[in-house]
């Protein structure tokens, strides 16, 4: 028999890149296996390219960077929350990891990567993808999982107020966890079973950060200034005014054209606010602040008498007053989405049933575990009011003898 050449076997290194490759944002850390500590330089990197109006290009995590966002146009190399562009994720991973001003400096070839990608993926981008980390890059050593398995790695318990388990047991997974992840492109519902996934019980909701930003875009063109090429302001002004109503038709009803919209009484709080729009010069991001009617009057004989454009408004701001946008029921009329996306065509079932289709997909022995370990991530998640919205919507709809626990991890 001819002779076998004996196996080699490299050792492991030492350093290991956690990256979640996010379609909005990277988060990314560099953690060493000899010490128990969180990543040291850990960071959350813009994952796009952008062109701004004086056509000069930033990547990555030169965002950072940027002071004037207006008409600026993004590139990213995540749709539908799979990487499919990998020409320029390859200039962003460049400019963020291997540069030698790099904000999270690694050397791939001494270097193993955990990257973390959405649920069901399909296989022909995994193949891609596992093809540029070794061919591409050069990692030491990789490997690919989703997001939400690696929720169960984290102190879960204390999040419901149950005294923290000893540092010993911390990379034990949880053995039940039901994570609802509401991101930029869509929005999961996940059951782990010991970090691993329920595959047949994954379900997906396409309603994400971007539908909300789109959508809160096209309100303000047709009530306000033409905003449609200012995805960085609406975003911003989502994140900064939006928020989900526990009352969505009284709250309607209080925001109503001609109805009693500024009007604050021991019931209800003001929901009207006036949005300042920045102007890139002195106020490079938006500033919320209480409606005022006399500004609202300025801005519509403005409107009325030269009809200006988004650009136009927020280089015109002066020293006498500021250009600005009155936002009444957009504020929760957007997030509602999240629960009732047949308000704009899509066929889908909202955040609460698509939770119950995916329990409905499990044995009837795990629903009381994983009804009392509901874990709300994602960027959607710091909304005002989404938590409690889920879990009030959630108690109707599950058996009243199982206890529900929802909880979300901090910013």
């Amino acid at each position: 028999m001819p002779r076998q050449a004996k196996a080699t076997t490299q050792p492991i290194s030492d350093q290991t890149l956690v990256l979640d490759n996010g379609a909005y944002t990277m988060k990314a850390g560099v953690v060493a296996a000899s010490t128990s500590d969180a990543p040291q330089d850990c960071a959350v990197i813009p994952n796009c390219v952008a062109r701004s109006r004086t056509k000069r290009t930033w990547v990555g995590a030169q965002m950072e960077g940027c002071r004037d966002f207006g008409e600026m146009a993004f590139r990213r190399p995540v749709e539908k929350g799979y990487l499919v562009n990998w020409e320029a994720e390859r200039e962003i991973w460049d400019k963020s990891f291997f540069d030698k001003d790099a904000k999270v400096k690694c050397d791939p070839s001494e270097t193993n990567l955990l990257l973390a990608e959405a649920p069901n993926a399909p296989q022909a981008l995994q193949t891609n993808c596992d093809q540029m980390v070794f061919e591409e890059f050069g990692f030491a050593a990789y490997h690919r999982c989703i997001g939400p398995s690696l929720n169960a790695y984290s102190d879960i318990q204390a999040l419901y107020g149950v005294p923290s388990r000893p540092p010993a047991a911390s990379v034990t997974p949880a053995e039940v966890l039901l994570v609802v992840d509401s991101g930029y492109s869509h929005t999961t519902v996940t059951p782990l079973i010991r970090g691993r996934p329920v595959q047949a019980a994954v379900r997906r909701l396409d309603v994400g950060g971007k539908l909300m930003t789109n959508c809160l875009k096209e309100l303000a063109s047709v009530r306000h200034y033409n905003m449609m090429d200012e995805t960085f302001v609406m975003n911003e002004a989502k994140e900064a005014v939006c928020y989900v109503s526990s009352d969505f038709r009284g709250d309607l009803e209080r925001t109503r054209k001609g109805g009693p919209s500024t009007r604050v009484d021991d019931n209800s709080e003001n929901i009207v606010v006036d949005y300042i729009l920045p102007d890139f010069n002195k106020l490079h991001h938006g500033v919320v602040r209480p409606h005022d009617p006399v500004v609202q009057a300025l801005r519509t004989r403005k409107l009325a008498l030269g009809g200006v454009g988004a650009g136009a408004a927020m280089r015109a701001g002066n020293e006498d007053t500021d250009e600005s946008m009155t936002l009444g029921n957009e504020r929760f009329t957007v997030p509602e989405l999240l629960f009732r996306p047949t308000y704009i065509g899509l066929n889908q079932a909202g955040l609460p049933e698509t939770v119950l289709q995916s329990l409905n997909s499990l044995p009837g022995g795990l629903w009381p575990a994983m009804m009392a370990n509901v874990l709300l991530t994602g960027g959607n998640a710091q909304m005002p009011g989404l938590l409690e919205r889920l879990e009030a919507e959630l108690r109707q709809l599950t058996p009243s003898e199982c206890v529900l626990r929802v909880a979300k991890p901090p910013e």
